[in-house]
């Protein structure tokens, strides 16, 4: 991995070794950035939150007067661009999808692959978001199914750190994912006092 002097990882999972990441970037704890990323924070900063996974061939870069901020527990999967915008906590952006400068994801959304989310878009919160140019078609709190994938990337990430390669499909991993799936339904129901 390359790193710029000012590129702050507080405690991530994993980062793999082609990762570029230069000027203003803070990765959160227990997140992981994986093969071939980029991210670029020359003016401004890259915030991205705990417990987040940037997937592979993805690009990060701030706005020409944005910063780009991920929350808590997202996925920005493989391919996407994400430029000088704004995406809350428990989110997904789908493979491919581009994000542009001072859009707006609230928090617990999905943006379906293949998506262009314009400049100055704002997306509620609990949406689904898709199309070219992006657009809510349905309202739905997505928190048990986000909340899911970053606990199989992150799952993921601590195996690749012990340079394991396969923790999907092991029997231990496995149980690890049924057992965090009945807890995420507790919790969500403990939160928002019904199923999703």
């Amino acid at each position: 991995m390359t790193f710029g002097p000012l590129v702050q990882v507080a405690g991530a999972a994993y980062i793999h070794p082609t990762a570029q990441i230069y000027g203003d970037v803070a990765i959160g704890a227990g997140s992981s950035v994986w093969i071939n990323v980029a991210m670029r924070a020359e003016s401004f900063a890259i915030k991205i939150g705990a417990h987040t996974n940037i997937q592979d061939f993805a690009m990060l870069h701030v706005g020409a007067a944005t910063p780009t901020i991920i929350g808590d527990h997202c996925s920005i999967t493989h391919h996407c661009t994400i430029h000088g915008c704004s995406i809350g906590d428990n989110c997904l952006v789908g493979i491919n999808t581009t994000i542009m400068d001072g859009a707006v994801i609230g928090e617990n959304s999905i943006v379906a692959g293949g998506a262009f989310v314009r400049e100055g878009t704002v997306v509620p919160p609990n949406s689904i978001v898709m199309g070219v140019p992006a657009q809510v078609t349905k309202t739905r709190n997505n928190w048990i199914a986000n909340r899911m994938n970053a606990f199989l990337y992150e799952q993921n990430a601590e195996a690749y750190a012990r340079g394991e390669h396969r923790a999907w499909s092991d029997p231990a991993g496995q149980a690890a994912m049924n057992q965090k799936m009945e807890s995420l339904r507790d919790e969500f129901a403990s939160l928002f006092g019904e199923q999703s």
